[in-house]
């Protein structure tokens, strides 16, 4: 399976995700969520980067918040509206929301 997700929130997630199971796993950071790509706490980056997945934020909202492209971690793919439309149809199977 192929599996979309979208974070939205800055909370710790790490633990559900570890719990979900896919061929193909795909992190959309959406809202609050772009924080995640963006943000270092103690010095260090999310522990959501390190997890064997497609990574995406939404441009959109890295923009609202104040932030910068560059500000997004290397290997995070920075998309926009209609990118996550694409990733939708035609990259995922299953889309969750956490």
């Amino acid at each position: 399976m192929k599996l979309g997700v979208f974070v939205s929130d800055f909370k710790l997630t790490a633990d559900t995700l570890d719990r979900l199971k896919a061929d193909k796993l795909g992190i959309i950071f959406v809202q609050n969520g772009v924080y995640h790509a963006t943000t270092k706490e103690n010095g260090k980056v999310s522990s959501l980067l390190d997890k064997t997945a497609n990574l995406y934020a939404l441009s959109e909202d890295i923009q609202i918040r104040g932030l910068k492209e560059t500000d997004v971690d290397k290997r995070v793919k920075v998309v926009n509206y209609g990118d996550v439309v694409d990733l939708i149809f035609n990259e995922y199977d299953k889309i969750a929301w956490l």
